[in-house]
């Protein structure tokens, strides 16, 4: 079925008008991350460009009298035109949005099959769905065609995380004896114990810190779409905080001395860390601690979650403390917890060990 406009309200709107003023209320209304809007960005203007290909395919089989003018060689695509110009592009080039139909949409995923995976092509679905929903709640198309689409099954991995141990190991291999080695220590415990993205770690300012009294230390957090949440410190992420803040000075551009008066985790040089940076650290640590050069920012994330879970923490609680909009998210802990129990039940009780043949 067409995804057809209410009347004529929408004026003739081309998919890549539609898609432009749906990204500026990604980030204008919905406040979603730069992130989030790059990524919708990149799925909608792919499905732009399948469009006005399907499009051009479609006019060469016309009478040559019906045949649109072709655009000349070398002539800026319309989609990048429109996106990085806000210029509309002519309607010779340009799909309408009314032209979005479930043949359509089926037949771009029946392309992404050949050269993309489930996940990806499932996140391109989710797009689609989400510009169709915003031009369906503007009264400009009639119905949302992709919700007709059948999402491809994606099989989840589970949450990477490390035993309590390992953890224990991977948090003291920094050194006290520099302020770069009390700051990396910091940051871990950090990670760890607060479960914080790497994002909103890096994030941090120093008055996001309340220290007092210690055992009521808590961190203000702006996450996803700017939301901002209250997470407990534990004692050794407070007590590892508090040490490197006693020299935290030291961090500082080495020509001028000057450091960001607000971030809280500095670099080398006195500017705010940066994400990669953190990614490169973490993995270093990990290696050096666990044995695990994989280690990654959010496997910590994910085994402050499970470790929460295995001591008996609600799940609504642990979906709170990591900021998930949904507790389908907060979940998947359940199924890592499971796991390691029957693994640990495997191998303790005398019931679950295989007997040997007489």
């Amino acid at each position: 079925m067409h995804a057809r406009r209410s009347g004529d309200r929408s004026g003739g709107t081309t998919l890549e008008q539609a898609i432009a003023r749906f990204l500026t209320y990604l980030t204008a209304e919905r406040r979603a991350s730069r992130h989030t809007v790059a990524a919708y960005r990149r799925d909608l203007e792919q499905l732009a460009r399948f469009a006005r290909e399907k499009a051009a395919a479609n006019a060469d089989h016309r009478p040559a009298r019906a045949r649109s003018k072709a655009p000349a060689p070398g002539k800026a695509s319309a989609t990048g035109k429109a996106l990085a110009t806000g210029e509309a592009p002519s309607p010779d080039e340009a799909p309408a949005v009314d032209g979005l139909d479930v043949l359509l949409l089926r037949s771009w995923l029946g392309s992404l099959a050949r050269t993309h995976a489930p996940a990806s092509i499932a996140r391109k679905v989710g797009a689609a769905r989400a510009l169709l929903r915003y031009l369906e709640r503007r009264g400009e198309v009639d119905k949302n065609a992709a919700a007709q689409l059948a999402l491809p099954k994606v099989r989840r991995p589970l949450p990477t995380f490390l035993d309590v141990d390992a953890a224990a190991e991977v948090m003291e291999i920094p050194g006290a004896e520099t302020a770069e080695g009390l700051r990396d220590r910091a940051m871990l415990e950090t990670l760890y114990g607060a479960g914080l993205r790497v994002s909103e770690l890096c994030g941090l300012d120093l008055t996001h810190v309340d220290r007092r009294p210690a055992d009521r230390a808590a961190v203000r957090v702006v996450g996803k779409g700017d939301k901002e949440r209250i997470v407990p410190l534990g004692s050794h992420a407070l007590a590892a905080i508090e040490r490197y803040l006693e020299r935290r000075d030291e961090l500082a551009d080495p020509t001028t001395g000057a450091r960001d008066p607000r971030a809280l985790f500095l670099s080398r040089r006195g500017a705010r860390i940066g994400v990669r940076r953190v990614q490169a650290l973490v993995q270093r640590y990990g290696a050096l601690g666990a044995g695990r050069a994989d280690l990654h920012p959010h496997a910590l994330r994910h085994t402050c979650a499970t470790h929460l879970l295995d001591g008996g923490a609600d799940l609504r609680a642990i979906q709170k403390l990591l900021g998930h909009a949904s507790l389908a998210t907060t979940q998947r802990y359940t199924h890592v917890s499971i796991d390691h129990l029957l693994k640990v039940y495997d191998a303790a009780h005398p019931m679950a060990r295989k007997r040997s043949p007489a």
